[in-house]
């Protein structure tokens, strides 16, 4: 049972000392810290740097048996206020 999970981002050293966009990874832990799923984002490496935080991406949730629980997609989608029928989902 999980009553709480905390997301940690992993942080990538070549992403702190070049600036260019790794996959994000993060682990999930419960409140007691342990971790019980890790996720990876799934895009190459033009989409991350040319897209920023608006890129598409797939993100795969994994058990710690490595067991993919769930996948989540995101498409690319347009950020604009002015274009509220093209917003981003997941």
């Amino acid at each position: 049972q999980i009553d709480q999970i905390l997301i940690h981002q992993q942080l990538e050293l070549l992403e702190i000392v070049t600036g260019f966009e790794e996959n994000n990874k993060y682990e999930l832990k419960n409140a007691l810290g342990q971790r019980v799923y890790f996720a990876a984002e799934d895009t190459d490496c033009l989409t991350r740097n040319c897209c920023g935080p608006a890129r598409p991406f797939t993100m795969r949730i994994v058990d710690n048996l490595g067991h993919e629980v769930i996948t989540l997609h995101r498409p690319l989608r347009c950020s604009s206020c002015c274009c509220p029928c093209c917003l981003q989902e997941v």
